[in-house]
């Protein structure tokens, strides 16, 4: 579904990514994995179409991102950054409510099927009974899910989430991925995301991407990627692994550093 050939990309002069192709499958969430400025986040703004490549292309359904208008992709793609800010005051439906933006007409005026969408992403994400509470009052946890439904009331096939659990405790990182998972498997929902925890990123993923130095190195289902010799390759380290009991994918049990 979603096709990287060959880009360059990077911040002033400093390049972050530099001749990279890889293939993301339609209806699977796909997870990208690496070290610390190895490039997951900036694959993630390629794709999306945050940051400009400089040499090369990304594809959606065979056809360039770079020649795709904002509004068309905006119905395609749903994005939600690393760090996602609200303005003050909004409530939880005021805040899923942009999410509608690039279904509306210039007037600006919710349609029947706006508000639809809108129910629909309050019920996917447990937040019903939260609708017309501030979005300040929320804890950490809720407020990743309003971002999410979101995401969800614009109707796209693509979600892209940086770090969805980051700065979560275990059980609120547990709800989040759960929700996309259940968003997969109910609405074949494309979920592409860069996460840090190894062994969440195995065990909710169907396709791993693994970077390291702006590079490459490996992808494929989590039993592909998740081996001793990858993990040493991609983060220096030894790695312990097991089966995981939910998902039988492999997961780390611990690590040291690789002499």
């Amino acid at each position: 579904m979603i096709e990287v050939e060959h880009i360059k990309v990077g911040y002033n002069d400093t390049i972050i990514i530099d001749d990279l192709s890889v293939s993301l499958p339609r209806g699977k969430i796909t997870t990208i994995i690496g070290p610390n400025g190895c490039g997951k986040s900036t694959l993630l703004k390629s794709i999306s179409r945050i940051l400009k490549v400089t040499e090369g292309a990304v594809f959606i359904d065979g056809k360039a991102i770079a020649e795709t208008k904002s509004r068309d992709l905006a119905k395609k793609m749903a994005i939600l950054p690393q760090t996602a800010e609200a303005p003050a005051g909004l409530t939880v439906r005021e805040l899923i409510t942009y999410g509608r933006f690039p279904h509306q007409s210039r007037f600006g005026k919710l349609k029947q099927e706006d508000t639809k969408a809108i129910d629909w992403a309050l019920a996917a994400t447990n937040l019903t009974a939260f609708s017309d509470r501030p979005i300040e009052a929320l804890s950490g946890g809720q407020r990743q899910r309003v971002w999410i439904a979101m995401a969800l009331a614009q109707d796209t096939e693509i979600v892209i989430l940086d770090e969805p659990t980051t700065y979560l405790d275990m059980s609120h990182q547990l709800d989040v991925l759960q929700l996309l998972a259940r968003l997969n498997e109910e609405q074949h929902k494309t979920i592409v995301m860069v996460l840090h925890d190894l062994n969440h990123a195995s065990r909710f993923s169907h396709y791993l991407i693994a970077m390291r130095d702006g590079k490459l190195v490996t992808q494929g289902a989590p039993a592909q990627v998740m081996t001793a010799p990858i993990l040493q390759e991609v983060f220096q380290i030894q790695a312990m692994l097991t089966a995981c009991p939910f998902s039988q994918n492999p997961i780390c049990l611990s690590y040291g550093k690789a002499e």
